[in-house]
């Protein structure tokens, strides 16, 4: 897609447009995901059409989740219906469920919803096979981290926890129109067949690294008050003087474990 053909159609703000124009980055997307023609492809935010064509050219089908009508009426004229399926509406109310198991998706997500649509997708994720995303690269760099990086967050652990992920290469402003203040990246992630440390209560396991982040800069000890005791930790082997971003997956699992046992 041309900046031409991109200059055309105003970006929205309110949709975090941002359209892809480079080929050389649209071909390297195309080539990590290697879609087979009979793939259930899912691509967020088809937009312009960037990424759809050639996506198109590789499976027999392909559907798509897009929000701005303008954008659906062109891809409605460009395709017909048995080649694309749109579906209409918002990306953060969509039941990935209902198209089946085995879902591939892709895109270049709107980077303005990009964490609560990575939170989503782990909430899919049994029903999905892989993931290939565009986004903000200080969030894919926040989303691979290691424990002790400055960068290791609670959207580490949650989707750590979930996903095997990968981030493939750098997207500079320029391949995009119109160009955006950041730098982007490709991730790549896969959901576990077999979670490698499978806790009790999901619920209680974001809560607890939702209380341990919620304050990074104090221990353990401080923002886990009230929920785990001096004792669980000695017995977790867990220094109650460590922060949030110091602990694995692993780490968190235990905690939330034990906080989930019965007294």
């Amino acid at each position: 897609m041309s900046g031409q053909a991109a200059s055309r159609h105003v970006a929205r703000k309110r949709f975090g447009q941002n359209f892809l124009i480079d080929d050389s980055v649209i071909a390297a997307i195309v080539e990590a995901i290697r879609p087979q023609r009979e793939d259930t492809l899912v691509e967020i935010g088809p937009g312009l059409g960037a990424l759809t064509a050639p996506l198109l050219e590789r499976v027999v089908r392909l559907q798509v989740v897009e929000i701005d009508r303008d954008l659906i009426a062109r891809l409605r004229e460009r395709y017909p219906p048995e080649r694309l399926l749109i579906h209409e509406g918002d990306v953060l109310d969509f039941d990935f469920a209902a198209l089946g198991i085995n879902l591939r998706v892709a895109g270049n997500l709107p980077y303005n919803i990009s964490t609560p649509l990575l939170f989503r997708f782990a909430a899919f994720a049994g029903t999905i096979r892989d993931i290939h995303v565009m986004l903000q690269k200080e969030v894919v760099e926040r989303m691979v981290a290691a424990p002790g990086d400055a960068e290791f967050s609670r959207l580490s652990v949650m989707l750590q926890y979930r996903f095997d992920m990968e981030k493939l290469f750098d997207v500079p402003p320029e391949s995009f129109d119109p160009a955006p203040k950041v730098d982007s990246a490709v991730v790549r992630l896969i959901p576990y067949a077999t979670l490698p440390h499978p806790v009790q209560d999901e619920a209680v396991f974001a809560a607890v690294v939702a209380r341990a982040f919620g304050q990074r800069r104090k221990t353990l000890r401080n923002t886990l008050k009230g929920m785990v005791s001096a004792e669980q930790f000695a017995q977790l082997g867990i220094d109650a003087g460590a922060r949030a971003q110091e602990l694995s997956v692993a780490d968190f699992v235990r905690i939330a474990d034990a906080v989930a046992a019965p007294a």
